[in-house]
């Protein structure tokens, strides 16, 4: 019979905590700079590819667009970007590459980006990531002169992928000494002319009537894009933001429009 008084009071759960998104970041590991850029959010770093390791000095973990110590661009990695992935979290990450690096730079890659734990590495070619970054159109070829510090690559797109390639072991970063501008143009010329050379298709002349697209640092500075210009005899347009095209373009395939990689784009499934 009951006697109409309140049982005991049943515990109530706690509220399992919300679960933080899991962060993806595009990132550029260049040179002489590296930039990571999150969708939604911008420019999260642009800092140096140095290492200041315990035993003194100072490391360049990346030269002349090689991973050349990739326990070193780890730690570099490690240290910029750990603190801005939520514990637990297995962020995706877009990496722009060079269009000639290969399977040695992407294993290099793949094992300094370990540390962050990814879920999911997209590997962009930089030529290709350029051109997304600054929303050129690609229905048609196009042609693209990426100027860096140490490294200057050319590569022709079409159907928004890299068909072809060639790259110098030059860049801004060279210049003050025996290396002049007039050098990284003409450097920038020859490779374009290896590009027609190669081409038994129209596809490299009607990229060169449609125009150059020149990006990285070197497409600051207007001797280089007047003088690729004159040399081509052809209509060269500097990148909006040049020197942050390719990782604005990679951060835009972290969130492509059908779901899956962009064409040109590799993908490595890493999570255990």
């Amino acid at each position: 019979m009951s006697t109409g008084r309140p049982g005991p009071a049943r515990p109530r759960r706690a509220p399992e905590p919300a679960r933080r998104p899991c962060p993806g970041f595009a990132v550029e590991l260049g040179s002489a700079r590296t930039r990571v850029w999150a969708p939604g959010r911008g420019a999260v770093l642009d800092v140096p590819t140095v290492t200041f390791p315990a035993t003194g000095g100072v490391l360049h973990p990346v030269r002349r667009g090689a991973i050349v110590d990739p326990e070193e661009a780890g730690r570099l990695l490690h240290r910029l970007l750990a603190p801005r992935i939520p514990p637990g979290a297995r962020p995706l990450i877009a990496l722009t590459t060079p269009v000639l690096g290969g399977v040695a730079y992407r294993a290099a890659a793949l094992g300094a980006l370990g540390v962050l734990r990814p879920r999911r590495v997209l590997t962009v070619p930089a030529a290709q990531a350029a051109a997304l970054g600054a929303a050129a159109d690609l229905a048609g070829p196009l042609l693209v002169v990426d100027v860096g510090a140490q490294l200057t690559e050319v590569g022709l797109l079409a159907d928004g992928a890299v068909t072809n390639a060639y790259h110098a072991l030059l860049g801004t970063g060279d210049l003050g000494g025996a290396t002049t501008p007039g050098d990284l143009v003409r450097a920038a010329a020859r490779m374009v002319t290896d590009v027609f050379r190669a081409d038994r298709t129209p596809l490299s002349a009607e990229a060169l009537r449609r125009g150059v697209l020149l990006t990285g640092g070197g497409a600051l500075r207007p001797e280089i894009v007047h003088g690729l210009a004159a040399l081509l005899r052809a209509p060269v347009r500097a990148a909006p933001s040049p020197h942050t095209a390719a990782v604005r373009g990679a951060a835009t395939v972290l969130v492509p429009p059908h779901g899956g990689p962009a064409p040109g784009v590799l993908a490595d499934d890493t999570a255990g």
